[in-house]
């Protein structure tokens, strides 16, 4: 096999994050599922959008922003996303670049517009967020590039992708050319309620042997294995794929790999800022270490280390110099 042009190479929504403070109040007054993902239509967008007071915009996307993480690490990486030809999708590409990702989608005339995330986050650091997906939804098979993905040495997926017909199509292609090529694909399971609409999907993916590496917190845990406690969920699905990691808050993260397994603590925060990200920036770090065939412990608390990172502030891609923090913490 030729050396790999790219650690990893993310399909995902190209989306950009509007983030505001808000009160608990207001999250009950615009009958908002707290501290959840709701995607929502362009009505509801603009109803939202007017209800929030000043915000921030950020380009973000689950694996996008994972991206940037390992991006801040040192890793090389690309993303493959759909943006439109408006001034968001403007925002986004230049965002992904400026951060070290190459970003080739061509971007998409006419309606819809590039996809956004009004997210409102509360004082106790909890974000709700509320997607309208535009764009996004948008991205054919013919935007993917066969010799970039066999190129990397990870094809990284998010499961909130899954659920418009033309990405999901795209993904599985995507899929076929990294297992074609001897790469591994790694999947995120994003949400319990995309696990509500696709789990079967994602069962038959883990059973054909499909997915090598897979990353869940405990409540998607729950819903793919369909077992109210953390073990017995641990052990129903560990077996099936070759690396399992599973997040869990404040009570740290737990990974099997081809049989071994290691746990880690949850890194300290002096204040929970904003909760948008942890999960895209610990697959972020464990992917980092995965990649230079680091030590699962270690790769565990990369992770770790990056979530914590992002949680301090407002925003999901990394204000730090991760990497600088990283060798600091992990000597």
């Amino acid at each position: 096999m030729p050396e790999p042009r790219y650690d990893v190479i993310a399909i995902g929504n190209a989306i950009v994050d509007v983030m505001a403070p808000c009160s608990d109040e207001l999250i009950e007054e615009l009958g908002m599922a707290r501290g959840g993902m709701t995607l929502i239509d362009a009505d509801r967008a603009r109803e939202l959008y007017d209800a929030m007071g000043p915000a921030r915009e950020i380009s973000g996307g689950s694996a996008a922003n994972t991206l940037a993480g390992l991006s801040a690490l040192g890793a090389q990486c690309a993303f493959v996303g759909q943006v439109a030809d408006d001034q968001l999708g403007q925002v986004f590409a230049h965002d992904i670049r400026a951060a070290g990702i190459d970003f080739d989608t061509s971007p998409r005339p006419g309606e819809p517009p590039t996809a956004r995330c009004l997210i409102f986050v509360t004082p106790d650091g909890q974000r709700t967020m509320n997607t309208f997906l535009g764009a996004s939804q948008f991205l054919p098979a013919d935007a993917l590039e066969e010799e970039a993905i066999g190129g990397a040495k990870i094809l990284y997926l998010e499961g909130y992708l899954w659920d418009p017909d033309e990405p999901r199509a795209a993904m599985r292609q995507a899929i076929e050319h990294a297992k074609s090529a001897d790469r591994k694909v790694a999947f995120t399971l994003s949400d319990v309620f995309v696990i509500s609409r696709y789990g079967d999907d994602f069962r038959a993916l883990i059973a054909d042997g499909m997915i090598d590496i897979l990353f869940a917190n405990e409540s998607e845990l729950g819903a793919i294995t369909g077992e109210n406690e953390f073990e017995a969920g641990m052990a129903a699905l560990a077996g099936k794929v070759p690396t399992l990691v599973v997040t869990r808050g404040e009570q740290g993260a737990v990974a099997v790999h081809e049989g071994e397994r290691a746990e880690v603590a949850a890194e300290p925060v002096e204040q929970v800022v904003d909760t948008t990200g942890a999960g895209d920036l610990f697959a972020a770090g464990f992917l980092y270490g995965f990649t230079r065939e680091q030590p699962l412990a270690a790769c565990l608390r990369t992770g770790a280390i990056a979530a914590a990172e992002i949680i301090s502030h407002y925003g999901a891609r990394p204000e730090a110099d991760l990497a600088q923090l990283v060798k600091t913490k992990l000597g």
